[in-house]
């Protein structure tokens, strides 16, 4: 059973994957206080500074962004979320040598917590996906922006769909470090 503002949250994503702007501001607006406490309580839980809370929801809000795509619509939206959460807390910290497992009860349950919000808005996305080069500008804006899959995407680039995975990793990656001030 999901919660009402999940429910609410996935009509508004399930608008805006089919190109609907004001519902997935809405969507953002709406999930980013909950990514915020889910944050804050594993960076407190796992002895995270408090400044690493923000880094931490950028870097979701940028990934769901960039995944939404990848979705099923016909699951629960909330554990798709804190699967975000939980795989960007941990390359955080395996970023600086910390290794940390953090099951995904722990942050499913942090859902129904709100706090006061503000995210990435979507022409800050958009600047940096520009910064991106040729492919992998390509492949992230058909499966994050356009909502193609893996599969539409390597057929109309001709690549592999490994390749195309690939090369959407590696396109997040450069994303994350460009926003991190690293590029």
């Amino acid at each position: 059973m999901t919660a009402p503002d999940e429910e609410e949250w996935a009509i508004w994503m399930k608008a805006a994957m089919a190109g609907d702007a004001a519902a997935y501001r809405r969507f953002l607006e709406a999930v980013t206080p909950r990514l915020r406490a889910m944050a804050h309580h594993h960076s407190r839980h796992l002895g995270s500074c408090g400044s690493d809370v923000e880094d931490l929801v950028q870097e979701v809000l940028l990934a769901i962004h960039l995944k939404r795509g990848t979705w099923d619509q016909s699951r629960p939206l909330g554990p798709w979320l804190s699967a975000i959460v939980r795989n960007k807390l941990v390359d955080m910290l395996r970023q600086r040598g910390r290794h940390a497992a953090v099951p995904i009860d722990d942050v499913a349950g942090m859902l129904a917590a709100p706090e006061a919000q503000e995210g990435l808005q979507a022409h800050e996305i958009d600047r940096m996906i520009g910064r991106l080069k040729g492919a992998q500008q390509d492949i992230v804006k058909s499966i994050s922006v356009d909502g193609s899959s893996v599969r539409e995407t390597a057929g109309r680039l001709n690549m592999t769909e490994g390749a195309v995975r690939v090369a959407l990793h590696r396109a997040l990656q450069a994303l994350a470090a460009a926003y991190r001030g690293k590029a």
